[in-house]
């Protein structure tokens, strides 16, 4: 017994000098990806360190960032297009093709919500982030980047609650829900102020331009529908 305890021993402390290294290997790689991804004039803080989680294998950027992101990305496309058409729709801008415009209208907002569960998921199941549920579903209780953090999250909640509303509205009453969905284009806003602010990829070209190619339309007749352009309110079909 007294001998194969002196046997493992030795294994034992090759074990934990191997997962040391492992540890100071990826601690290194985190520090030095983040210095590379660090924009300028930004602090080198804690939760910088933490905007481009590395694979615990220390073999590049998290999957499940990656995926954040990109659903993150997609979820300000898709809402973006569908303010656009809501106005468009409410705004009688257009006379033909109405049915296949609220069709589009409404599988944007579903594509939208999609998009905001993965981004959400995705960023529970990211195990150097490693966020709590209240995190990512509670305003104020992340202490990471705020007030952006909490931007985004009335805002998803938002979008969700009134996205939803649509399915509810006999029950709601045509005219109330009208007067409730008006608060879409706010929640929406809100989104793109979070994506802004927060976003890992808010200083690349690639995000700034397709952020602006689906935005400023959408801005812009946001601007058109409460500058007294247009009396009607703000419907989705």
């Amino acid at each position: 017994m007294a001998q194969a305890g002196r046997e493992g021993r030795p294994c034992a402390v090759r074990a934990r000098r191997k997962q040391r290294r492992r540890h100071a290997q990826r601690r290194a790689h985190r520090l030095a990806l983040d210095h590379v991804l660090r924009r300028p004039g930004r602090p080198h803080g804690a939760d910088d360190q933490r905007r481009d989680a590395v694979r615990p294998q220390g073999g590049g950027v998290s999957f499940f960032w990656i995926t954040t992101r990109a659903a993150g990305s997609v979820a300000l496309a898709a809402s973006s297009v569908s303010v656009c058409v809501g106005l468009v729709l409410s705004g009688r801008l257009v006379r033909g093709r109405r049915n296949d415009l609220r069709t589009a209208h409404e599988a944007l907002a579903l594509a939208t919500l999609a998009a905001l569960a993965v981004h959400v998921v995705s960023l529970l199941a990211d195990s150097f982030f490693h966020p709590s549920i209240l995190d990512v579903t509670v305003p104020f209780v992340s202490g990471y980047r705020q007030p952006w953090m909490s931007i985004g999250i009335v805002s998803g909640w938002g979008l969700a609650i009134l996205g939803l509303t649509y399915y509810a509205r006999d029950r709601i009453g045509q005219d109330r829900w009208r007067r409730l969905h008006r608060w879409t284009a706010l929640a929406w806003l809100g989104g793109l102020v979070h994506s802004l602010g927060i976003g890992t990829d808010n200083g690349r070209m690639w995000f700034l331009a397709m952020a602006g190619i689906v935005a400023v339309p959408a801005l812009a007749l946001l601007v058109q529908r409460f500058s007294g352009t247009s009396q009607d309110s703000l419907t989705a079909p």
